[in-house]
C-alpha cells in the first residue's frame, strides 16, 4: 500500500506512541518490575529447592502451598522479562525443581504500572514491589489474577477514578495498620486466560488478608466491574532472597 497522498488530501494524524510510565510533576521512566509465579506440586522438603534459589542468585521467594502439602510457588522478578526464559528458567528446569509436576493454572506474570500520581515512580515501580515481597516480616502471601468487565473501560475517567479511589482508601487503610501490603502488577497479553492484574496481598498474619478480600468484595469495581477472580494461590514464605536496589 503506498504511502503517497494526492494533492488536496489530509495526511492522517501521526500518533505519537508514549510507552513509559508517568508519575505526579511530569516525571517519566521507561522501567518496570516484571514478577513471575510458578507452582508446583510433589514437593516434601523444600529446603533443596531454597538451596538452588540461593546458588542460582536469583531476586525470589520460596512460599509452602497452604493448600496443598505437597505444594510450593516460587516468586520470580527482575526488570528485564528475558530473566524468565534465561536464569529463571534454567533454575527451574533442572534438579531438584525437575522432579516437581507444575501446575500451570496457577502461573501469573504481570508488571508493575503507574496510574500518574506516584509521587516518586522509582519507589512504586522497582523498591516497593521488591521490599514488599522480600520483607521477611511479611511471609503470608496471597496471589490472585482478575479481569474486570468491559463496561469499566467505558466509563468517564471521572468515574473510574471516583471507583478506584474506594478501592485506595480501602487497601491504605490495611497498609497503614501494618495488616496487608498490595502488590499490583497489570497482565494484559500476558496472562493465559486473558486476566488484567495479577494483585498480590503480604503480611504478618493470614487472617487480615482475607479480611481485606471480604472488604474490597464490597466496593463498587469489584461488585460491579470484576468480571472473574481468581484462581487463588495462599502461601507462606519459607526462603526469600535479599532485597536489592532498584
Amino acid at each position: 500500500m503506498s504511502d503517497e497522498h494526492k494533492p488536496g488530501e489530509t495526511k492522517p494524524e501521526v500518533v505519537k506512541i508514549d510507552v513509559q510510565e508517568r508519575g505526579a510533576g511530569g516525571q517519566a521512566l521507561d522501567r518496570r518490575l516484571f514478577m513471575q509465579l510458578q507452582v508446583f506440586t510433589g514437593c516434601a522438603d523444600p529446603k533443596p529447592l531454597s538451596a538452588a534459589l540461593e546458588k542460582a542468585g536469583v531476586e525470589a521467594a520460596l512460599y509452602r502451598d497452604v493448600n496443598d502439602p505437597l505444594g510450593v510457588g516460587v516468586l520470580g522478578m527482575h526488570e528485564d522479562p528475558a530473566f524468565f526464559v534465561t536464569r529463571f528458567r534454567d533454575v527451574l528446569a533442572v534438579e531438584p525443581f525437575d522432579t516437581l509436576t507444575q501446575r500451570p493454572a496457577l502461573t501469573m506474570l504481570g508488571r508493575t504500572y503507574a496510574s500518574g500520581f506516584e509521587p516518586d515512580l522509582a519507589e512504586w515501580l522497582l523498591r516497593r514491589p521488591r521490599r514488599s515481597v522480600l520483607n521477611p516480616a511479611w511471609p503470608w502471601a496471597i496471589w490472585y489474577p482478575l479481569r474486570r468487565t468491559g463496561a469499566f473501560a467505558k466509563l468517564s475517567r471521572e468515574e473510574q477514578g471516583t471507583i478506584l479511589r474506594e478501592h485506595a482508601t480501602i487497601g491504605r487503610a490495611y497498609g497503614e495498620a501494618d495488616l496487608a501490603h498490595d502488590i499490583r502488577l497489570a497482565c494484559y497479553g500476558l496472562d493465559t486466560n486473558d486476566n488484567d492484574f495479577v494483585i498480590g496481598l503480604v503480611g504478618p498474619e493470614l487472617h487480615p488478608l482475607s479480611h481485606l478480600i471480604q472488604a474490597m468484595r464490597r466496593t463498587i469495581q469489584t461488585s460491579e466491574y470484576i468480571e472473574r477472580l481468581g484462581p487463588f494461590f495462599v502461601g507462606h514464605a519459607y526462603w526469600q532472597s535479599t532485597e536489592r536496589g532498584g
